[in-house]
């Protein structure tokens, strides 16, 4: 879905948390280390909590503490935005999978 603020327009999206046990170091070192391979800066929040964090920081992505089936909305604003969100949305809705590297 495309917004706009006073950043600009930004891409959101919306997936349920399906890993086991939630947000914990693996699925949050994942989440990161996809998000750092787009230029758009990317913030992700559990859908109870108001702030945004920094979707590249792992330390802030694993003190999210979402727990399973929680709602995780992510928005990004540059010019990869869409396909980041895409990628991230597609991340989380496939419960983490381990890549072939």
């Amino acid at each position: 879905m495309l917004e706009t603020s006073a950043d600009g327009p930004f891409v959101t999206g919306k997936v349920r948390l399906v890993h086991a046990v939630g947000m914990h170091a693996r699925p949050a070192v994942k989440l990161t280390k996809l998000a750092k391979r787009f230029q758009a800066q990317i913030s992700v929040r559990a859908s109870e909590a108001a702030d945004w964090i920094n979707a590249k920081s792992v330390a802030k992505v694993m003190a999210l503490r979402a727990p399973r089936d929680s709602i995780i909305e992510i928005k990004a604003h540059g010019d990869d935005a869409e396909a980041a969100v895409a990628a991230l949305i597609d991340l989380v809705a496939t419960d983490f999978p381990d890549a072939g590297s």
